[in-house]
């Protein structure tokens, strides 16, 4: 997958990369409606619903349009769906979704995934650094949760994450994703005050702009989205009783597998520049 969007994403113009996530967001689309219980061609309809919404807000002018106060009221209702749904979810698990009327499911499923990439289409428009710096913020996460999990889980904390929902996830885990990005924000600011001063800000540096607080608020936040991300796709397999969203990526499942954290960490990520925008 990367050796498809990284070339897009370093492109000098914008329109490769929004193709590119387009389609990307479309198949996750369609792998949505394999894991939300519908069929075949629902589920190739829904890819085709989220193509023609993100087309249709690309060809409306007002994707970019960042400066727009529009923007921050999007962004503010997208992350508090993402919010009330992983903690009512999370907290009623798997029996609780499947007892949703299936329109709900459908069409909350389409809507966030549409959204999912006006964020990162406005993320990119902001500066491949802002947008590069939410990528590897999840990725650093995942990887840190995977080893201090590995290394630590059960011998810190007596209660695994989410039993129910994903066993092999622990708080310990959750403690060194926390730790991870720690490091990554500290190593990202100065990078960016030695060698990046031209490139736009990245989200640490603009967190770290509005102070330290700011800063620990914010990549917290970031690292618990992703993380809940990932839980969320984990209670949506298990309930459609499947180990990986597709079979589209061999042996690493399907593109909803590889960009779960990444769905609500983009829209707070766009919450948080139309927050502190310069």
């Amino acid at each position: 997958m990367l050796s498809i969007l990284l070339p897009a994403l370093v492109y000098p113009t914008l329109p490769p990369f929004l193709c590119v996530t387009l389609l990307l967001i479309s198949l996750c689309a369609w792998e949505w409606g394999r894991l939300a219980g519908f069929g075949v061609m629902r589920s190739v309809w829904g890819g085709c619903a989220v193509a023609l919404g993100g087309g249709v807000i690309w060809w409306s002018e007002w994707l970019l349009k960042l400066d727009h106060d529009l923007w921050f009221g999007v962004w503010s209702l997208v992350v508090s769906v993402w919010v009330l749904a992983a903690g009512v979810l999370l907290r009623r698990g798997p029996v609780f979704w499947l007892s949703l009327q299936a329109p709900v499911r459908w069409w909350v499923g389409l809507g966030l995934l549409c959204l999912s990439w006006v964020a990162v289409a406005q993320a990119r428009h902001v500066g491949i650094n802002y947008l590069l710096s939410i990528f590897v913020l999840i990725w650093v996460s995942d990887i840190s949760a995977y080893f201090w999990g590995q290394a630590l889980g059960g011998r810190v904390f007596l209660k695994k994450l989410a039993p129910l929902i994903s066993p092999g996830k622990s708080w310990e885990g959750v403690l060194g994703a926390v730790f991870g990005v720690g490091v990554l924000a500290v190593f990202w600011c100065w990078a960016d005050r030695v060698w990046l001063v031209n490139s736009g800000p990245s989200v640490f540096t603009l967190l770290w702009q509005q102070g330290w607080v700011a800063l620990l608020v914010g990549v917290l936040s970031l690292t618990f989205f992703g993380i809940a991300g990932d839980l969320l796709e984990s209670l949506f397999k298990r309930s459609a009783g499947v180990k990986d969203s597709s079979h589209l990526l061999p042996g690493h499942g399907g593109f909803f597998d590889r960009m779960d954290a990444l769905l609500p960490a983009l829209p707070l990520a766009m919450l948080i520049y139309t927050m502190f925008k310069s």
